[in-house]
């Protein structure tokens, strides 16, 4: 599973003229749902995400999360962050999830968010979408947590972890 937060003052998802998801001051996350992601990924990298110290607190420094700031979480699908662009000059998107599959973990990360007690929103997963937002610093960081068939001998995979 992969996904790109986005620190943001606002963001909306637009779908055929209509706003279909919306959210202030809060994080942008695009989500990618890869071949062999389970449940138990999408849950822990949602308590990650809910727990994660990005904005800043009264001395500037990135200690307080989108629960402590009262933020909210708007949540795209984007199959193509799991795209294979290592070949050729179009990517690959063979390591992308099932769309029924993906559709079901991107739920499960949805309610794991909204579980930790998060005001979340999100896009409409499949359509084709115009996601319009306020970068707020900005603070764009990609986590990553490997299927478990990825993940090293014994079928464990790493924990999550977030690159700048």
């Amino acid at each position: 599973m992969k996904l790109v937060l986005q620190r943001v003052a606002w963001a909306r998802v637009v779908v055929e003229g209509a706003v279909v998801g919306e959210i202030g001051h809060g994080l942008l996350v695009l989500l990618g749902v890869e071949r062999g992601d389970d449940e138990v990924g999408a849950r822990e990298l949602a308590e990650r995400l809910a727990n994660y110290r990005v904005f800043s607190d009264e001395r500037g420094k990135l200690n307080l999360s989108v629960r402590d700031v009262s933020g909210a979480v708007l949540v795209v699908s984007q199959f193509t962050l799991c795209a294979d662009v290592s070949k050729g000059r179009r990517p690959s998107f063979d390591p992308a999830e099932a769309p029924e599959r993906a559709l079901a973990l991107y739920l499960d990360f949805v309610r794991a968010l909204q579980s930790q007690g998060l005001a979340t929103a999100t896009g409409r997963f499949g359509a084709h979408m115009r996601v319009e937002s306020c970068n707020d610093g900005p603070v764009t960081l990609l986590f990553e947590r490997p299927p478990p068939s990825r993940g090293p001998a014994g079928g464990v995979s790493n924990p999550p972890q977030a690159l700048a």
